[in-house]
């Protein structure tokens, strides 16, 4: 099941998505549509490396957001989001900034891409105990781009053991 949801998120142009699709599946919830809380504390710097998959300069502003994706009360995943605030619509901005809105639903009308960066894995099937919703499964780096290629936010996601939850169906 690990491989089947990584190999899904490696595939697709939305984490959103693809986990809202996976949350539904799994019946995790009534409602599968995912729930980005937001996690306090002190920003997460770009690099130079960062700046330059993004196409920006050492002075383009970059706004940083981390978030705990939910489904239901299941924590699906945590996501670190870097992007380039003048690259998204005030309206974009503003909903990132103020709701609880998946960054996937939020830049959706740009259609996005997604360039995958790396994958590894955080925990393998030989050890002795399959692993509980907190353990962390795998770890994705990917940069967004518009649908014209403009690149417009990094994100590190670290999904977790809860996605292998089943609910009620």
């Amino acid at each position: 099941m690990i491989e089947t949801l990584s190999a899904r998120l490696l595939a697709a142009h939305s984490a959103t998505a693809v986990l809202e699709a996976w949350c539904a599946e799994r019946g995790l919830a009534a409602d599968p549509r995912l729930t980005a809380v937001r996690v306090a504390g002190a920003d997460k710097p770009l690099s130079a490396e960062q700046r330059e998959r993004l196409a920006i300069g050492a002075d383009e502003p970059v706004r940083y957001r981390r978030v705990r994706l939910t489904c239901g009360g299941h924590v699906l995943s945590e996501a670190d989001n870097w992007y380039v605030p003048g690259r998204l619509t005030p309206e974009m901005n503003t909903m990132l900034e103020t709701t609880q809105v998946p960054f996937g639903r939020v830049v959706h009308p740009l259609s996005p891409t997604r360039r995958n960066l790396s994958l590894k894995m955080l925990w393998t099937p030989g050890e002795a105990e399959l692993p509980g919703p907190e353990n962390k499964l795998f770890f994705v780096e990917a940069v967004l781009s518009t649908a014209a290629g403009i690149p417009f936010c990094e994100v590190a996601e670290t999904y977790t053991g809860a996605v292998l939850a089943l609910g009620e169906r």
